[in-house]
Formats: C-alpha cells, sequence, structure tokens
C-alpha cells in the first residue's frame, strides 16, 4: 500500500521555497475554471504558474472552447501574487478515442477513467518538459459517493471504496469532496455558470499518519469566499 502523504511533501516544498526565497515554475493541467479555482488561487502564493488547458474527452468542440474561454476569463480576474499564464492543448479527440479503445464497456471510475488520467497526465508532464518548467501537480476528486470518505472500512462496500481511494492517491490527488457534484452535473445540464468554495475541515490523510489534524468548524471564511466570488461576477457582467 501506497503510505507517501503529499499534503506533507507540499508543506515540506513550500517550505524549502520560502526558507531559500525562491518563486519556482509549476505546470497545472486544468479542463474546469472552477475545479482549478482554490488550487490557482493557493499555488500562486508560491509559484508562477501555467494552466494547461487540455482534454480530448469534452464533447462537443463547443463545450470544449467555452471552457477554455471560462478558464481565460477566470485566470484574469483573480487576484494573485505571482502570475498565471495559461496554454491550450490540442483538441484532438481521436488520441482520446485512441486511448481508451477496447474499454468502451468499462464501467465509469474504472480502467477506462485511468486511461483518460495517464493521457492528460503525460500530455502535462511533456508540456512542463517542452516549457521548462519545474514542476507540475495532480487532481482534486469530485465524486457522487455519500460519505465515502468517512470511515470506509465500516460502509458495506469498504473494498471498493478504499482501493478506489488508494487509486486516487496513487494519481497524486490532492483531496476528495462530494458536495459539488451534482451541482456541476445539473449546471451542466442547464447550461449555467456555477461554482463552489469549500470549508477543509480536517486531514484524514494525516490523522492515519498520527499527524495533528485540527478541525475546523467556523464555516464564516467559506461564506465570506462565496458571497465575494459572487460581488465579482456581478461586476464583471456589468462590465462587459
Amino acid at each position: 500500500m501506497n503510505k507517501r502523504n503529499y499534503q506533507r511533501e507540499l508543506d515540506d516544498l513550500i517550505k524549502e521555497i520560502e526558507t531559500e526565497g525562491q518563486v519556482p515554475t509549476l505546470l497545472l493541467h486544468s479542463c474546469c475554471a472552477p475545479c482549478s479555482s482554490y488550487v490557482l488561487e493557493y499555488l500562486s502564493q508560491y509559484f508562477k504558474i501555467t494552466v494547461l488547458y487540455y482534454n480530448p474527452n469534452i464533447y462537443p468542440e463547443s463545450e470544449y472552447r467555452y471552457r477554455a474561454e471560462e478558464q481565460k476569463r477566470f485566470i484574469s480576474l483573480l487576484p494573485v501574487k505571482h502570475p498565471i499564464s495559461f496554454v491550450e492543448g490540442d483538441y484532438i479527440p481521436k488520441d482520446f478515442y485512441q486511448t481508451v479503445k477496447g474499454l468502451e464497456h468499462i464501467r465509469e471510475g474504472g480502467e477506462r477513467c485511468f486511461a483518460c488520467y495517464r493521457l492528460r497526465l503525460t500530455e502535462a508532464a511533456n508540456a512542463a518538459k517542452e516549457l521548462g518548467l519545474t514542476y507540475h501537480t495532480g487532481v482534486v476528486q469530485c465524486k457522487d459517493a455519500f460519505y465515502g470518505q468517512h470511515e470506509p472500512e465500516r460502509m458495506p462496500v469498504s473494498y471498493e471504496l478504499l482501493n478506489k481511494w488508494e487509486a486516487w492517491k496513487r494519481l497524486g490527488c490532492k483531496a476528495s469532496e462530494m458536495e459539488s457534484a451534482a451541482l456541476f452535473i445539473v449546471a451542466a445540464h442547464l447550461k449555467v455558470r456555477c461554482g463552489s468554495d469549500f470549508l477543509v475541515m480536517g486531514n484524514q490523510e494525516r490523522n492515519a499518519l498520527g499527524m495533528d489534524n485540527p478541525i475546523v468548524h467556523d464555516t464564516e471564511a467559506a461564506v465570506t469566499v462565496g458571497v465575494e466570488a459572487i460581488r465579482r461576477l456581478i461586476r464583471a457582467d456589468r462590465e462587459k
């Protein structure tokens, strides 16, 4: 079983960066502006970020282009300490179809998904190398499982839950949440904008390793962020 604690590794890396007074470059893969929002806000304090927008698994092409423009718009509106640049990958759906050939009937969350992850993260790694960037990072999981992350070993499908989360960790997943999955699905169907901000109450991986894991219940910061985000959206719409 993989015992790597990616949050600890990130914390150690940031501490080293701050000690040495460095501002390294970082490539962040994205195919959705809302999903990248907190990651960009947080990591741009320590890195000069290049966002690689790439996912040939998006259909139709108009949706792909819409998401790309939304990603660029979000970056332009985000107040950051260090600059964020944008690079758009090539939209070639046949690359995705070729990657998942023979896996068409595999259910969601199975090997077809992992093949798609490998395709996109390999592209991100290649882009990081070509652009001469220092680091690239992983993903955040948003799921529709109901409390699957809380004591999964006690659930009727514990084996499946534990193995899926282990797979996500090996992919470099930074966090798991369930609240926004339904929201984004409905918004996509209705073709309306949506977003979410989260209160991180604790870190179960830290707890599992016997590390300090302070639990936070104060929701004021999350509410403040949500209200301010809506204000900015309204202001941006009025300025169009």
